[in-house]
């Protein structure tokens, strides 16, 4: 099956057309397909709407000054029914050394001919770039939402999560992907949790390390946030799928978070004289987001910003989004004592009653043994597929 990529619809089976979102109202319609997919899923949570326009805007996401994507929309009998995003990143080719491109941002009816025609017209803007194995769902990066869930349906998504209907995977297994890696995501309630059995030791563990927690310093912000980036990159360099974040990448997602993070959240690990390690954890904002269906503004007035800034000050829940200490400091009770940190001010100051800890690679036991010892229950579990792509593919 051939699909041309130009501005000009052209027919992909079973009377649906792919075509590129370019135009400022095809990408309005790109930003705007999943209320229809989700209607009737209570477990959704409508993104806002100004946040979701910003993320595909070339000339406003700093992914676009390294890498490439191209928004497809899915149109049968002039409405869309399905949605994908193809990215390139050069950065993570490098780092890999690998020659892939990713899908992400995917939404499809239950229908096969949709989903097929949008992971056919993905693949080929990828192999025109010479791309030979697409991964996804990867929203750009591995740094960004990714993965797509097969279980753990029945609970709302958290902050920078995704959620999606159980038909997903087949249709995605129906075109030929294949498991690629597993995501985790864990439950820690703070009514049934295991922080008190090992308090004691971690503390012991770091005392003989000689490390420190501490929250941001916000009066010194810029250089908390070279301390950040480096840390953040050097930690998972290594893991699969990692890609370094651009200084840019760094900053933009820094400037969006800090104006509604809590510092005494954001920690930082010292050791010998240097950060060695860090925790991000923040509000689950999907509980002050999602009563806002999307909109910030309703008849020109900012209505929505005023339920968010009250829906704000009710969050009873957070998620912890990254959890990392360099070598050689791993093994020193450091991860955990930055967990406990979070669970004390949590608990006691923000009267917070449970958190997510997302994602950790199905393969590393050392941060999943982490969670598990601390009382974390795994409750979702996330899907990052793979296939072959180009002639050979065919």
């Amino acid at each position: 099956m051939s699909i041309d990529l130009s501005r000009s619809p052209l027919a992909v089976g079973s009377n649906v057309e792919v075509r590129p979102a370019l135009t400022r109202a095809d990408r309005e319609r790109f930003v705007r397909l999943p209320w229809r997919i989700y209607a009737a899923d209570p477990c959704w949570v409508p993104p806002l709407l100004l946040e979701r326009r910003e993320f595909i805007d070339p000339r406003k996401h700093p992914f676009f000054r390294h890498g490439a994507a191209m928004p497809l929309l899915a149109w049968r009998r002039g409405e869309p029914v399905g949605r994908i995003m193809a990215a390139d990143d050069p950065r993570f080719n490098a780092h890999h050394r690998d020659n892939a491109g990713c899908f992400g941002l995917f939404e499809s009816n239950d229908d096969p001919a949709t989903a097929h025609a949008l992971l056919d017209a993905a693949a080929q803007w990828l192999v025109r770039r010479g791309r030979t194995r697409m991964l996804g769902p990867i929203d750009y990066s591995t740094n960004y939402p990714c993965g797509l869930l097969i279980d753990g349906f029945d609970t709302p998504a958290r902050f920078m999560m995704n959620h999606n209907p159980p038909y997903y995977r087949g249709l995605l297994e129906s075109w030929g992907l294949t498991k690629a890696k597993d995501l985790y995501a864990w439950w820690l309630n703070t009514a049934e949790n295991r922080i008190h059995v090992w308090r004691s030791r971690v503390e012991r563990l770091v005392a003989r390390s000689g490390a420190t927690v501490r929250p941001l310093r916000r009066g010194d912000l810029a250089a908390e946030l070279v301390r950040l980036q480096a840390i953040y990159n050097e930690a998972w360099r290594n893991n699969w799928g990692g890609v370094p974040m651009s200084e840019a990448e760094f900053q933009h997602l820094a400037k969006h978070l800090a104006r509604l993070a809590v510092p005494e959240l954001l920690l930082v690990a010292e050791a010998d004289g240097q950060v060695v390690g860090c925790s991000l954890t923040l509000p689950d904002f999907n509980e002050a987001i999602g009563p806002l269906n999307g909109c910030l503004f309703r008849y020109g007035l900012p209505i929505g910003v005023w339920k968010l800034l009250r829906g704000l000050k009710r969050i009873r829940t957070a998620r912890l989004l990254a959890l990392g200490v360099i070598e050689p400091y791993r093994r020193r009770g450091i991860a955990e004592m930055l967990i406990l940190r979070t669970f004390d001010y949590a608990t006691q100051v923000r009267g917070y009653t449970g958190a997510e800890l997302s994602w950790t690679l199905e393969d590393n036991t050392l941060i999943n043994r982490t969670i598990e010892a601390v009382g974390g229950r795994r409750y979702k579990t996330y899907r990052i597929f793979q296939r072959p792509i180009g002639p050979v593919a065919k």
